[in-house]
């Protein structure tokens, strides 16, 4: 079975285990009436996995792999065993990576039995079909699952904050007086038009009948804040890691935003109650203590 997934068709299977189409396709369907569900479907030439095949076949990954560091520390290339679990966390491209490094955080004191994997995509729903073909753990989104969404996932809300606008040491005392009006015609570094945070800001400035000079628009907030620290122009991030941001970029806080135009942070799963105790923990610590 474990081969089949992974090589997607018995022939190919077969090539590597060196065994006939009829053993392994016995095998499989013995496997299958022993679990009671389909664990393979028909796509063309190949075999593609079903829900439940998904899932056995981490447990099979895993179960490899336990026996790779076996014998890898039974023939003395290891002084104990190296097995760890994996967590894989998908993340979309706008969710800021400090807020990610202090979500994640914990994971590092509990190294010895967590290796985890952080794999970003510019696309909610790229990560929300691999979070339903369960080679994602979780998602850190920031923005729910939409209701109209294929995917049937669960949203946790980790928490939201205020946005802060920061600037170069330059740059802010030459808009920092009169906040937020200074604004106007200021130039601004915003978030893609496809982020929630844009539309939250879109609103704000219409509401205060400000229109910043927009200099540029990013996808990827870390190279937003590169930008930013370069002083081309004031550049917005949540208030929870501002403090971070100004002293690692050297820059300056000229104000936040009103207290209803927030950035909201998700952890998405495929379960409505997260069994997982690890992926739990992080989400009421951050909860707790991050905002």
């Amino acid at each position: 079975f474990w081969m089949v997934a992974k090589e997607g068709s018995i022939v190919k299977a077969c090539e590597k285990l060196h065994l006939s189409q009829p053993t392994i396709s016995n095998q499989l369907k013995a496997l299958e009436q022993s679990i009671g569900k389909r664990l393979f479907q028909k796509s063309g030439r190949n075999l593609v996995m079903t829900e439940m095949g998904q899932i056995v076949f981490r447990f099979a990954d895993e179960i490899f792999t336990v026996g790779q560091d076996l014998q890898h520390f039974l023939s003395g290339q290891s002084q104990e065993s190296t097995h760890r679990q994996r967590l894989t966390i998908g993340i979309t491209d706008s969710f800021p990576k400090t807020v990610s490094f202090r979500i994640l955080e914990p994971l590092i004191a509990i190294h010895d039995y967590y290796r985890f994997v952080c794999l970003e995509d510019d696309d909610l729903d790229g990560l929300l079909i691999r979070l339903s073909q369960y080679e994602l753990d979780l998602v850190l989104a920031d923005a729910p699952v939409a209701p109209q969404s294929k995917i049937k996932a669960y949203n946790h809300l980790l928490g939201s904050s205020r946005i802060s606008f920061l600037a170069t040491p330059d740059l802010a005392a030459k808009y920092r007086d009169d906040f937020p009006y200074c604004l106007k015609d200021a130039p601004i570094l915003l978030p893609s038009d496809t982020t929630a945070l844009r539309r939250e800001l879109e609103a704000y400035f219409t509401q205060l009948d400000l229109y910043p000079h927009i200099i540029g628009e990013f996808d990827d907030m870390a190279l937003m804040k590169v930008f930013g620290q370069r002083g081309t122009g004031i550049f917005t991030v949540p208030s929870v890691i501002a403090e971070d941001v100004c002293h690692n970029l050297r820059v300056e806080c000229i104000g936040e935003a009103a207290d209803d135009v927030r950035s909201s942070f998700y952890a998405i799963s495929m379960q409505r109650r997260i069994r997982q105790e690890t992926i739990m923990h992080l989400i009421e610590r951050a909860r707790k203590h991050l905002f």
